[in-house]
């Protein structure tokens, strides 16, 4: 490994010593993976890299119809509990600027680690393969597109295509997220809500456009616009509760065309990000609200939609903890309760609605590229990362059967369609990254 000294990371355990003798194929995995990254729902040359490697390490597995998504599978006639494990396969649109000898071309980037994810996971498979008729019950792994997208994201068409409930059915399901927070080699917990819910907010506000020397003649949206994305700040300072957490970022505005022209219309983009139900529900109602009664005040108006995004993130509790204290004695003094919830959104969320499992921060913070910030173009996590992730696969197919009870609970119903479910193929404005 000595093009990657990670003089930071902590001694190997038992386990990734086992998994050693891959590490080299699982740099390999990653740099073919980095080097030509896929945005969301165009992840077909990633999908046939994924496949030929699974095929070399004789993992049965096939490609959804009509989607990039794949499923593999091993010990598929085992009598316990299968667990999925999952990993995420698209990129994003930055330009990378690491220097890295494996670096992208191509304007896209694996700027959220996604790369890692998938060659952790197969990784974990060749590890498993090699053992399979050790394994107590099936194992399903899930290589997923789109999570990047947002909104419907790549898990729940997976789900609506039977990655669950075709056999073997999965029992329970486990993910892992890089993280720059936690050290290199580390792993960080959080029972409960994790991750918030994104929603994408869509305002357009309409007036009447005329010349800029005689505004007394127009219904200025430009001035609209700025008054709607002060006032809209009130709601996250004055209407919620300061221990709910919310963000309402206003993030892109776009209108005219000329210094001496004042259109007839603006857009403004945002996202707002929750945990609760009925603090999501209700902080979009009261966008609307607040906004349309602006635009009102002036002889203007407003369209105002709110998209709904990703379910909030929960790890259930119970089993959450209790993976927590095995994760300790298998990876001594390399775990770590996270602080508190983020307000990132993951897909992720859409297979715990469905089945018990959970999910956890898988630490790059070395002091270097791995402690960039996560969508940054310098982000760039070390080698030694994908050990750590791969172990947390192989941990979780051990462990999860034995800890996990109970049943997940879905989303709750929004009866006055506040929030509208994202229409295929996008909205009106831009599909953002989550």
């Amino acid at each position: 490994m000595a093009r990657d000294p990670s003089a930071s990371a902590p001694p190997l355990t038992p386990l990734e010593e086992a998994l050693r003798p891959g590490w080299e194929e699982m740099i390999r995995w990653r740099e073919a993976l980095h080097r030509e990254p896929e945005l969301s729902n165009q992840e077909h040359r990633t999908r046939e890299k994924v496949l030929r490697a699974l095929s070399d390490l004789a993992v049965p597995a096939r490609a959804l119809p009509g989607s990039c998504a794949i499923l593999g599978v091993l010990a598929p006639r085992a009598p316990g509990p299968c667990v999925g494990l999952r990993a995420d396969l698209d990129a994003l649109p930055v330009r990378e600027a690491t220097g890295a000898s494996f670096a992208s071309q191509n304007g896209a980037m694996h700027a959220c680690g996604h790369d890692v994810h998938t060659a952790a996971l197969l990784g974990a498979a060749r590890y498993l393969k090699a053992r399979e008729r050790e394994l107590a019950g099936p194992v399903k792994l899930l290589f997923q597109p789109a999570e990047e997208e947002g909104h419907r994201g790549g898990a729940l068409p997976m789900i609506e295509k039977g990655a669950l409930s075709r056999p073997p059915k999965v029992d329970l399901v486990f993910g892992l997220h890089v993280d720059r927070e936690v050290p290199l080699g580390h792993y960080g917990f959080f029972p409960g809500p994790m991750m918030a819910a994104p929603d994408h907010v869509e305002i357009r506000v309409h007036g009447r456009g005329g010349h800029a020397a005689y505004p007394q003649t127009t219904v200025d949206p430009i001035v609209l616009a700025a008054e709607i994305i002060v006032g809209l700040q009130t709601l996250v300072s004055r209407e919620r509760d300061p221990v709910d957490p919310v963000v309402l970022s206003l993030t892109h505005v776009t209108g005219g065309s000329k210094d001496n022209v004042l259109p007839d219309q603006v857009d403004i983009e945002g996202t707002l990000r929750t945990f609760r139900p009925e603090t999501r529900v209700r902080m979009a109602r009261r966008i609307r609200q607040r906004a349309q009664g602006i635009a009102r005040s002036a002889r203007g108006s407003a369209e105002v939609t709110v998209l709904k995004g990703y379910p909030p993130l929960v790890n259930p509790p119970t089993l959450t903890e209790r993976m927590e204290a095995r994760f300790r004695t298998l990876f001594p003094g390399r775990v770590h309760r996270m602080p508190g919830p983020v307000m990132g959104g993951e897909d992720f969320s859409y297979f715990l609605q469905q089945r018990p499992g959970m999910f956890l921060r898988l630490g790059t913070g070395d002091g270097k590229l791995g402690s960039e910030s996560l969508h940054s173009s310098r982000y760039l996590p070390a080698s030694r990362a994908l050990l750590s992730g791969a172990a947390a696969h192989v941990a979780a197919v051990a462990l999860l059967p034995g800890l996990a009870d109970g049943r997940p609970k879905g989303d709750r119903t929004d009866p006055e369609g506040i929030l509208l479910a994202a229409p295929t193929g996008g909205g009106r404005g831009r599909r953002t990254a989550r």
